[in-house]
C-alpha cells in the first residue's frame, strides 16, 4: 500500500519540483541575514582559564553563558572550530520544546521512573530558557505556539485518540473538520494540538544573541580555533590547537554530531543528515487559504516524518519552513560538506509541500539546504565525565536539542562542579545509551532499519520482526 507521501511524488513529478527548486540558494536560511555578527578573532597564544568550553553550538553557548551566571569571577574560554552556529544551531527548524527525552512515549519506555520528574524538569527548563531569552533581550523571535501531530493515514487517528487526554486542557485532540479549521490541508485526517510544550524562534538568532550575552559577561570567544586533541595535565587538562595551548581547571566538551575528544564515546552516536525547504514569501491571500492563525510547529506521524512551520521575515513577510523525512548515513559515519545538499530529498519535499498544501503548488523556495544530527539510539542526551572528573561530555540530542542544550550545559556544569544535584542523580545522566556497532555493521543496519521503517509506513504503521526486535533492545531509529 501507498503512503499519500507515496503517491504525492507521483502526481507532482520531478520537473514540477525541479521548477520550484531553481532559484532556491543552497544555504541554510536563517544564516542568510545581513545582521549576523563578523567573525571573532581566532586563538592566537597559549592561554590558562578556570574553564574551556569546546564548541559553539547551543550546548556550548549555554555552559559558557551559565558558568558565568554561577560564577561571574570565573575566568571562560569558549573554542570554536568554525563560526558560532554554522551547524546544527542554525540549521534546524527552531522548533523548542519541553520534552528532555525527544516525547513522553520514548521517555517512558527508557526511564519510566523518571518520566514525570523528566516532564517536570523540562517545563521548567523551558520556561528559564523564555525568562533568558528575555532578560538578555535577544531577539530571536520566541513563540510559544504549542505543537499539532497530524494524522495523515487513516490508522494514525487512534493513536492521536488514545494520545488526546481529557483531564489536560492543554493537549485536545480535533477531528477532521476541527485540524482543517486550524490548518487547511486535505491530507489531514486529525489532529492533536498540544498548547504548552512548544515554542518556535529563529535558531541562528538565538545562537547570536547567546554570543552577545556571553561576551557582555566576560566570556572569551575564539573562532577558527578547531581543538586537535586533549591531554590530562596534572591537575589540570590541557587542550592543543592549532595556534596556540589552552590549559583548564575544568572543560566541558560541547562538540555533539563532531567526532569525540574523548575516543571512548565515538560509538554512541552516528551523524544523520537531515533536509529543509524555505518557501518564497507568501501573499496575503495565500495566506489566507491555508489558515494556521495559531502559528502551531506542526508534524505528522509516519516513521519518516516532515516537520513544518510559519517563519516571519524582518520586514513581517511569512514563509513555510518545510523539512524531513529522508534521514540519511553515509558510511564510516562520515561528515562531508557535500553532504550538506541531496536534490533527490529536495525534490522529494518540494512534491510532498505540494501535495500538503495544493493551494500553494505555484509557491516556489528560496532556501534549501542539510546539515547532520548527532544520533544517538535512545535518541536523547547522554553524559559523561573524564580525566577524574575535569572534564565532562554531552551529546546525542537527535534533533531535539533546541531546547534540552540548555539542560544538559546545566548537566555538564553541576558534574564539573563535583556536587550532587537533582540533576547528576538521574538515571538519564547516569546511563548511557547502547552504542551503535563499528563499520560495515552499522551502515548495514541503518539501511535494513530505514527500509523496514518504509514498510511499516506502507503497512499502516505495523512494525515488523526487524522494528521490533531493535524496540525490544533499546536500539530504534527514528528519523
Amino acid at each position: 500500500m501507498m503512503t499519500v507521501y507515496d503517491l504525492a511524488e507521483n502526481q507532482y513529478g520531478r520537473p514540477r519540483a525541479a521548477k520550484a527548486l531553481a532559484g532556491a540558494a543552497r544555504e541554510p536560511y536563517w544564516l542568510d541575514d545581513p545582521e549576523r555578527p563578523d567573525a571573532l578573532p581566532a586563538l592566537d597564544t597559549d592561554a590558562e582559564t578556570d574553564l574551556a568550553v569546546v564548541g559553539g553550538g547551543y550546548t556550548g553557548l549555554w555552559t559558557a553563558l551559565m558558568a558565568k551566571e554561577r560564577n561571574p569571577g570565573r575566568r571562560v574560554m569558549l573554542l570554536e572550530a568554525s563560526r558560532i552556529a554554522w551547524a546544527a544551531s542554525g540549521r534546524n527548524g527552531g522548533f523548542c520544546e519541553a520534552s528532555l527525552t525527544h516525547g513522553e512515549s520514548n521517555g517512558l519506555k527508557h526511564l519510566p521512573g523518571e518520566a514525570e520528574q523528566l516532564d517536570r524538569l523540562g517545563r521548567e527548563n523551558l520556561r528559564e530558557m523564555a525568562e533568558t531569552i528575555q532578560r538578555y533581550g535577544i531577539d530571536c523571535g520566541f513563540e510559544l505556539t504549542g505543537s499539532l501531530s497530524v494524522a495523515t493515514e487513516a490508522h494514525q487517528v487512534q493513536w492521536l485518540e488514545e494520545e488526546a487526554d481529557a483531564d489536560n486542557p492543554d493537549l485536545v485532540f480535533l477531528d477532521r473538520d476541527e485540524v482543517r479549521k486550524e490548518v487547511d490541508s486535505p491530507l489531514y485526517l486529525a489532529g492533536l494540538w498540544d498548547r504548552t510544550s512548544t515554542a518556535l524562534l529563529n535558531p541562528a538568532r538565538l545562537a547570536w544573541g547567546l554570543q552577545r550575552a556571553a561576551l557582555e559577561a566576560g566570556v572569551e570567544i575564539y573562532e577558527n580555533t578547531p581543538v586537535r586533541n586533549i591531554r590530562n595535565a596534572g591537575a589540570k587538562v590541557r587542550l592543543l590547537t592549532d595556534s596556540g595551548t589552552v590549559t583548564a581547571d575544568r572543560v566541558a566538551l560541547a562538540t555533539n554530531v563532531f567526532p569525540s575528544l574523548l575516543k571512548r564515546t565515538r560509538l554512541f552516536t552516528v551523524p544523520v543528515y537531515d533536509y529543509a525547504l524555505m518557501t518564497e514569501p507568501l501573499s496575503a491571500d495565500q495566506l489566507a487559504a491555508i489558515g494556521w492563525h495559531n502559528r502551531q510547529g506542526l508534524s505528522d506521524l509516519n516513521n519518516r516524518f516532515h516537520y513544518y512551520r510559519l517563519t516571519t521575515d524582518r520586514d513581517g513577510a511569512a514563509r513555510i519552513l518545510f523539512g524531513g523525512y529522508d534521514a540519511v548515513y553515509n558510511y564510516g559515519r562520515s561528515m562531508k560538506p557535500e553532504y550538506e545538499h541531496r536534490e533527490e530529498t529536495y525534490e522529494r519535499l518540494a512534491s510532498h509541500f505540494a501535495a500538503t498544501f495544493p493551494q500553494l503548488a505555484d509557491v516556489s523556495f528560496s532556501h534549501a539546504w542539510g546539515g547532520a544530527i548527532d544520533t544517538c539510539s535512545r535518541f536523547f542526551a547522554f553524559f559523561t565525565t573524564a580525566f577524574g572528573g575535569k572534564v565532562a561530555f554531552s551529546a546525542g540530542y537527535t534533533g531535539l536539542g533546541v531546547g534540552a542544550t540548555r539542560f544538559g550545559a546545566n548537566v555538564m556544569l553541576d558534574l564539573l562542579s563535583g556536587k550532587e544535584t537533582e540533576r547528576t542523580e538521574l538515571q538519564m545522566v547516569k546511563r548511557k545509551p547502547l552504542p551503535f556497532p563499528p563499520e560495515p555493521v552499522a551502515w548495514l543496519g541503518v539501511k535494513i532499519t530505514t527500509a523496514a521503517m518504509v514498510r511499516a509506513d506502507r503497512r499502516q504503521g505495523r512494525r515488523g520482526p526487524w522494528l521490533k526486535a531493535m524496540d525490544a533492545v533499546g536500539m530504534g531509529f527514528d528519523s
